[in-house]
């Protein structure tokens, strides 16, 4: 199978903006998460595995001011600065995998819609919390978004790792303390369902 990188620009080079299954035109979950932090417009966001997807694009309308996208895809976010025009030039972009970030920079908050649930592996997921703990202020927040238990079993051909809370605090509790969570139903581009866990924590090092 070819690495992950390959695989990734494979799908940003066959699959529009819409033909992906994880597509929101508005991220209201993301942003509803976000908001409620009542950080200054200012705070230092990451979005890890944001490729294309639309959530800089709203946080700038909302006057966020120090967003990062970081993704794996060169193409994916080509087509997001292509897509963003001007705009583009007041996020700073990252091609990296998350796990070899290599930046020292730290955020007030970090946000994963569907790319941690890629990680299958107790070492890759530890590896994370340790990257994300890293790269997280003091009392900095930490949103991942998961496929839940009953969620799909694989996305663009690669196996997942369903979360419930419960799981997702296992893996992060010894850096971040749980502070919320939420269900969420996505409805896909395509007329499906999945079943997504939101669930923030803080970092109280």
């Amino acid at each position: 199978m070819a690495n992950k990188k390959d695989h990734w620009e494979n799908v940003y080079a066959h699959k529009k903006l819409t033909e992906v299954s994880w597509y929101e035109e508005k991220p209201e979950t993301s942003l509803s998460i976000i908001n409620s932090f009542d950080l200054p417009k200012d705070a230092a966001i990451i979005d890890i595995g944001g490729g294309d997807s639309l959530l800089a694009d709203h946080l700038l309308e909302l006057g966020y001011s120090n967003i990062t996208v970081l993704d794996i895809s060169t193409k994916a976010i080509d087509r997001a600065k292509l897509r963003l025009g001007y705009r583009a030039n007041e996020i700073k972009w990252i091609v990296s995998d998350v796990l070899d970030i290599g930046t020292d920079d730290q955020y007030d908050i970090w946000h994963d819609r569907a790319a941690f649930h890629f990680l299958t592996n107790t070492a890759d997921q530890s590896k994370y919390a340790e990257v994300a703990a890293k790269h997280l202020t003091n009392k900095g927040w930490l949103i991942i978004g998961t496929f839940g238990i009953s969620g799909p079993e694989r996305c663009s051909g690669l196996a997942v790792e369903r979360h419930s809370p419960a799981s997702l605090s296992n893996i992060f509790q010894q850096q971040f303390q749980l502070t919320g969570s939420v269900e969420h139903i996505h409805h896909t581009p395509f007329n499906t369902e999945q079943l997504f866990n939101y669930i923030w924590f803080q970092n109280f090092p």
